[in-house]
């Protein structure tokens, strides 16, 4: 994708120059398309001159509006709107005398008396006066119901960071009390050295998990070393009982997703599936790309839900649940989420998300 060599602004970013630019553009354009009217009708070169200082007059009249308007547009209807139509018919009666003034002076023969003039000017004017008076607000009125669409999302992505952070300081502690207790027995049986191996995985593991902000994307790359340390440490609990395997296809590898979402999935496989069993259990991490899709399967060889007496869609407690809930608020109804339960043994849970990298947010950004 080209890039742009310089960074594109909006046009109101700054409010101020934007009202000067479009003052000076709107009442230029005035002054150019009534002097090519004039001179296209065959008035001669000195028409530009009552042209150039009715276009002088309109500025300046129309400045001191726009201040009057600004203490306006905050008020109730009523106010604004009956003290408007007193302001534009006051700015429109002295642009149209000294119009008609200016025109006296240049065109002392003229069969037209002054109150003519006066009253052909005040209809022009008040068009003119009236049509930026309806643009002044126009205006402002859309960029004001922009900064409130602005305010609503930044709130509703405080909100959903929020959310997600919350769900994400649930696992913490979770995991933690488990993996405090285990080295606490650990301590009680005397068998130091597994105590400090295990307190040094720990470290290593909280480590990661206190480097990254709670609502912040890692790779996929990022996330199996997290399991990995993880499953490090439950390995000094299960030890052959407990069988791991990774299947990550290449291309997968650089695509994000949420921090620590596959850790509670494990956890789940070992408390339901590893526990149970004397002989332990596999658990496989796979993840592929499905088309615009990165499907992650978390695959156990345990007993199954149905075994327990639950559907295979039930939640099997905080860990699942969790996933749910932080999958809708960083996808919404974009995701996938589904648990099988096979009749022979066995439970998976399926993950599809949209593929994204960390360069595809930046250039979206």
């Amino acid at each position: 994708m080209a890039m742009l060599p310089f960074k594109p602004t909006p046009f109101f970013a700054n409010k101020n120059r934007a009202f000067w630019n479009l003052q000076t553009l709107g009442w230029a354009g005035a002054l150019a398309l009534r002097g090519i009217s004039g001179l296209a009708n065959g008035q001669p070169i000195s028409f530009l001159v009552p042209i150039i200082i009715a276009t002088i007059t309109g500025y300046s009249i129309s400045l001191v509006m726009g201040v009057i308007y600004q203490t306006l547009i905050d008020r109730k209807p009523l106010v604004t709107w009956g003290v408007t139509l007193i302001v534009l018919l006051a700015g429109s009666a002295l642009y149209a005398f000294v119009d008609a003034w200016v025109a006296t002076l240049y065109r002392p023969g003229s069969d037209s008396n002054f109150t003519a003039i006066l009253l052909g000017a005040f209809y022009l004017d008040l068009t003119l006066l009236g049509a930026w008076s309806a643009l002044y607000y126009a205006i402002n009125f859309f960029l004001r119901i922009e900064e409130q669409q602005d305010q609503m999302l930044r709130l509703e992505n405080q909100a959903t960071s929020a959310q997600l952070a919350m769900l994400r300081y649930q696992l913490n502690p979770h995991f933690l009390f488990n993996t405090l207790n285990s080295i606490s027995t650990l301590v009680l049986l005397k068998q130091t050295e597994p105590a400090n191996a295990m307190l040094s995985r720990l470290s290593s593991f909280l480590r990661y998990t206190l480097a990254n902000e709670p609502t912040a994307r890692v790779t996929l790359a990022q996330e199996v070393e997290t399991l990995k340390l993880y499953l490090d440490i439950e390995k000094m609990r299960f030890e052959e009982r407990l069988r791991a395997h990774f299947e990550i296809e290449p291309n997968a590898a650089n695509a994000l997703l949420p921090s620590l979402l596959l850790q509670p999935l494990v956890e789940n496989a070992i408390k339901y599936a590893v526990t149970p069993k004397e002989d332990g259990a596999d658990i496989t991490i796979s993840a592929q790309l499905i088309g615009p899709l990165l499907r992650i399967t978390v695959t156990d060889t345990g007993p199954g839900l149905k075994k327990q007496g639950t559907t295979a869609n039930a939640s099997t407690g905080v860990g699942l649940a969790n996933i749910r809930d932080r999958l809708s608020q960083a996808y919404e109804d974009n995701h996938r989420f589904e648990t099988r339960s096979s009749p022979g043994g066995g439970y998976s849970v399926i993950i599809e998300i949209p593929f994204e990298t960390r360069e595809q947010r930046q250039l979206q950004a």
